[in-house]
């Protein structure tokens, strides 16, 4: 499934009090050149559950969003259940795999296959570790890296290498990883250029991360502007980003982009349900919408950058 609030007046006494009070220097390019761009309620969990007065602001300088820091979760609120708790979904590793495993199709239309067989491959962010089972038997060396306690025990039965955060793996696999992947993770962190910085730290030489986050610039967000703004902000999610903020995040720790592309997640009949109804309805199909629709609406938004999610290549800067 996948809801802004009315145009922000920057110049308010208002606005210039919560830039003011509420917002630090930027964690990634460390200018303090904040402006409001949203004003409201965000989605707090699952949808139906609204936390009121949150406050989005954009860094003049790097072009980053960010959610004013008191209704951000801290780092301890990933370790255990309480994250998948707060979506309302189920703990188990067997729940994970039925959507998660449909998002990896995504990743390998970006990938490609055939260069993966006997690589280190680090997941990070793997959660149940969807991706790295799609890999196993052919990519060498698989490390799990996932703060959440509840999924450990099953991907060490897998085999997998597990920590809980990039920092640890960094002691024995430092210039081993021949592919890092970071699927919807940059979102969450308390500092992006930071958690760059760490991954590049596990590449050999030649070694690529994949980075997929949402996009800020999805067409819903002008097409509903009342409507999906409270559902696309949420509590869980602090930085927002474009192709450009995150490319310009990369580069400032030390990566080189190889490839930026939006991908399209979601159906025609996603969009049509979203403005019909005024929320979400899932990824359902309605009735005379065929795949070669979907296929036209896909590609449209990829063309003009206004699809879902943000897919990005990089490589470490020589």
């Amino acid at each position: 499934m996948r809801g802004n609030s009315g145009p922000i007046r920057n110049g308010t006494a208002k606005n210039i009090l919560k830039i003011a009070t509420e917002f630090n220097a930027c964690e990634i390019c460390g200018a303090n050149d904040w402006h409001v761009i949203y004003d409201g309620p965000i989605r707090d969990g699952s949808y139906g559950s609204l936390r009121t007065g949150a406050t989005v602001a954009r860094c003049g300088t790097c072009g980053v969003d960010r959610l004013v820091e008191k209704h951000c979760p801290d780092e301890e609120f990933y370790e255990g259940d309480a994250y998948r708790r707060r979506l309302r979904q189920r703990l188990t590793t067997s729940a994970y795999f039925p959507t998660a495993d449909k998002s990896q199709e995504f990743v390998f239309q970006v990938l490609g296959y055939g260069t993966l067989r006997n690589k280190v491959v680090a997941d990070v962010g793997c959660a149940g570790g969807s991706f790295l089972d799609h890999v196993a038997g052919v990519a060498g060396q698989m490390l799990a890296i996932e703060p959440s306690s509840i999924y450990h025990e099953s991907l060490r039965q897998r085999g997998y290498s597990v920590y809980s955060y990039t920092s640890e793996a960094g002691a024995e696999f430092a210039g081993a990883v021949d592919l890092a992947i970071a699927q919807q993770v940059i979102e969450h962190v308390r500092n992006p250029l930071q958690f760059l910085q760490e991954i590049r730290g596990l590449l050999s030489p030649g070694g690529k991360l994949l980075i997929t986050t949402p996009n800020r610039r999805d067409i819903l967000m002008d097409l509903l502007p009342d409507d999906f703004p409270p559902f696309f902000y949420r509590t869980v999610h602090r930085w927002y980003f474009d192709t450009a903020s995150l490319s310009e995040c990369a580069e400032r720790a030390g990566f080189q982009v190889d490839g930026a592309r939006t991908v399209h997640r979601y159906g025609m009949s996603n969009a049509l349900l979203w403005m019909r109804e005024r929320r979400p309805c899932g990824d359902v199909r309605l009735e005379d919408i065929e795949p070669q629709a979907d296929r036209m609406w896909r590609g449209y938004l990829e063309g003009i950058d206004r699809a879902d999610c943000i897919f990005m290549t990089l490589s470490v800067r020589k």
